[in-house]
């Protein structure tokens, strides 16, 4: 089993899930986060003056899922989610161990 964890733009949280949806991958957390990369934030008016904003807002998303099905979850939110900026964000994909399913006790592929 992988992890897939994308930090994406928050305008394309919709355009992403549709795409993993299209997959079969249904089973989703996705949580607001603040960070920066090479867009080293952004500036913003307030009040008529400039300020530097340090941190820009971003959605993780973390997906369990088979190793089968990791590259083709990669692919769909590369696809769905690039829009070719600065700050499209990145995908990280690393081992899952195990796996439990609190109401059933189900564990590793059983519990996805």
């Amino acid at each position: 089993m992988q992890m897939v964890e994308a930090v994406i733009k928050p305008q394309k949280l919709d355009a992403v899930k549709a795409a993993l949806a299209k997959i079969g991958i249904l089973g989703v957390t996705a949580v607001e986060v603040k960070g920066y990369g090479r867009q080293a934030g952004h500036t913003e008016r307030y009040r008529g003056a400039k300020m530097d904003v340090g941190f820009v807002p971003k959605v993780m998303l973390q997906i369990c899922v088979t190793d089968s099905d990791a590259p083709k979850a990669v692919d769909a939110i590369v696809e769905s989610a690039r829009t070719g900026e600065v700050g499209d964000g990145k995908i990280f994909v690393y081992p899952v161990s195990d796996v439990v399913r609190i109401r059933t006790g189900d564990r590793n592929e059983k519990a996805l």
